[in-house]
């Protein structure tokens, strides 16, 4: 979306309305592609594994006993994750973005939907072709239903008639869009388990960057956060959600798309002034190094030897 609409990230397209939807019609069938090349030459030799690594949000509905407000959430969903993961689990696109994306552009007056279309021979090919699914995950949003005015330019922002929104109690340590809502990943991790069978799941991206520096480096807040969500990974897997691994992001403060390195989310802090960019551990490192070593949360009442 914002490579190929609204053209905040490279290549800095601005294809409003289509843009978007068919760059992902051509990820999802490369990705097919890759995934077939693997299995009819590599895998039997070299038994491998090909996924897909896929970033989504939560979407919660503003009042859970509303139908608009929990339709209006899983549309949330669906033009997030399912937009890619329908396709590789189930054969196509949601059946909710193909609705919504091709009203709208009957709307408009064009003869086709904005939404591309898989062949019946493309659906057979792309379904199934994912040996595990990666999960990038970092915040969450209420979901309610609003109407978008007819006329107003097609965007893919506008095609699933919704609004975000957030608790103002959520602590948001980093960039205004991350907010700490950790039970929102338990949640998305059983959405997961229902839609598409149960998959092998990689958490590939999970953490929270600061937009201002702490010069003691003492990154409580990611410590919380990271605390929070792995927490909710344990209760998933207690769900029966088949979590196999999990990725903190990131390791190093990097270069963040249209940020720059203005927004950290590494563990190590790097200076960047200097031109020998040297490397300083952040509270978090020692936290987290004591779950790696645990392989879980340690026990406070342990001795260590």
């Amino acid at each position: 979306e914002k490579g190929y609409e609204t053209g905040e990230h490279a290549p800095g397209l601005k294809l409003g309305g289509c843009g978007a939807y068919r760059a992902a019609h051509h990820i999802i069938k490369t990705h097919a592609k890759v995934w077939h090349s693997y299995n009819n030459t590599w895998r039997r030799e070299q038994r491998g594994m090909v996924g897909i690594s896929l970033t989504s949000g939560w979407g919660e509905p503003v009042d859970p006993h509303s139908q608009t407000d929990r339709d209006a959430a899983e549309r949330y969903i669906q033009f997030h994750l399912g937009w890619f993961a329908n396709p590789i689990y189930r054969g196509d696109y949601p059946e909710v973005m193909k609705n919504y994306v091709g009203r709208k552009s009957a709307q408009q007056g064009l003869g086709t939907s904005r939404l591309p279309t898989f062949s019946v021979q493309e659906k057979t090919y792309i379904k199934g072709t994912s040996d595990f699914l990666g999960i990038g995950h970092f915040t969450t949003r209420y979901v309610l239903q609003k109407n978008f005015p007819f006329l107003q330019v097609s965007s893919y922002s506008t095609d699933h008639d919704l609004a975000e929104l957030v608790d103002p109690n959520w602590p948001a340590p980093g960039p205004k869009w991350l907010y700490s809502v950790p039970w929102g990943f338990r949640r998305l991790l059983n959405f997961i388990k229902t839609q598409y069978g149960n998959p092998l799941i990689y958490v590939t991206e999970n953490g929270v960057s600061e937009t201002v520096q702490c010069p003691q480096l003492c990154d409580e807040w990611r410590i919380q956060y990271l605390k929070g969500y792995i927490n909710e990974i344990l209760k998933a897997l207690n769900d029966g959600v088949n979590v196999k691994g999990y990725t903190a992001w990131s390791l190093l403060d990097k270069f963040e798309w249209n940020k720059g390195f203005s927004e950290r989310f590494g563990l190590y802090h790097i200076d960047f002034e200097n031109k020998n960019k040297p490397r300083y551990p952040k509270a978090s490192v020692d936290y987290y190094k004591k779950i790696i070593s645990a392989n879980g949360f340690p026990n406070p009442r342990e001795v260590m030897s």
